[in-house]
């Protein structure tokens, strides 16, 4: 038999399939290369059970053979009753052996060698495969420092950017303790309750920097104008609702009712004099029922 061309060697290539992380070839296949009936390649393995173990020839499942038509026409499969026989580059080899003819054997030699050229791909493939996971690797560990870095940046500007719990406003702070009050009104996320019996129109310019939450103000009388200023302001932005409540002295303001700031002066007035603020920690839970 004349040597194989190389349209025959890749037809060759076109019947070997990946079945169960192993590559394999049909019984109707290697019966076609060799000449015979499928057949008389099944009957060679039932003659010869103990040299064909699992490793070298096995049957499809059902699961295993709908995979395989997906591949191949359907249209070749339309006569076969069971499911099809698979031989490994092994059980190839143990075959020939059996069948003992010229054509078997020269067609055994291209059939090895073409195993052995798909397992150079694999094996470069594999070593690709690998360079990717170590260029994947390090490319994982330098995020990971910029992501460690970030987090850094990011811890840095929450210290930069916390408010403080207490300290002291003197005559003439007048944008400091007004850029400190917008601060904690920014920073409310629900609500924003303000006690404060002195209050005018600049005290709700104040809350246009949080138009996302409720607001609700605390005062102990609301005057004719206030209530003008009130209705003005309502309609251009998100209503605040006053309220009076005569309970309190001092001014507070309350943020997502978790944390409450003493003020020392009426927010109008911020800056115009000294004046103490302080976040208070220990809240009598009865202080927020008497409003």
């Amino acid at each position: 038999m004349n040597k194989l061309t190389t349209m025959e060697l890749f037809d060759i290539k076109s019947k070997i399939y990946t079945i169960r992380d192993k590559h394999v070839m049909l019984d109707r296949d290697l019966a076609l290369l060799y000449g015979v009936e499928t057949k008389r390649i099944n009957e060679a393995v039932r003659n010869n059970p103990d040299k064909f173990p699992d490793d070298f020839y096995f049957e499809l499942d059902n699961r295993e053979f709908e995979y395989l038509r997906s591949k191949i026409s359907t249209t070749n499969f339309v006569k076969v009753r069971t499911n099809p026989k698979v031989f490994t580059e092994q059980g190839v080899y143990m075959l020939a052996t059996i069948l003992k003819s010229k054509v078997a054997s020269e067609i055994t030699v291209s059939i090895i060698r073409t195993f052995a050229d798909m397992r150079k791909i694999l094996a470069n493939h594999s070593t690709l495969l690998e360079q990717f996971y170590h260029l994947e690797k390090r490319q994982l560990s330098y995020e990971i420092k910029n992501d460690n870095n970030i987090d850094k940046i990011f811890k840095a500007l929450e210290c930069k950017n916390n408010i403080q719990e207490q300290g002291v406003f003197f005559n003439g702070q007048i944008f400091d303790a007004y850029n400190f009050i917008s601060d904690l009104i920014r920073k409310a996320q629900k609500t924003i309750i303000l006690i404060d019996n002195y209050i005018d129109d600049s005290t709700l310019t104040l809350f246009q920097k949080n138009q996302t939450v409720s607001v609700t103000i605390y005062t102990h009388s609301i005057k004719t104008t206030l209530k003008l200023d009130l209705e003005k302001y309502n309609q251009q932005y998100k209503p605040i609702t006053i309220k009076t409540n005569k309970n309190f002295h001092d001014r507070f303001l309350i943020i997502d009712d978790n944390e409450i700031y003493l003020i020392g002066a009426s927010l109008k007035d911020l800056g115009k004099k000294v004046f103490w603020f302080s976040l208070l920690k220990d809240i009598n839970p009865d202080l927020l029922k008497l409003l």
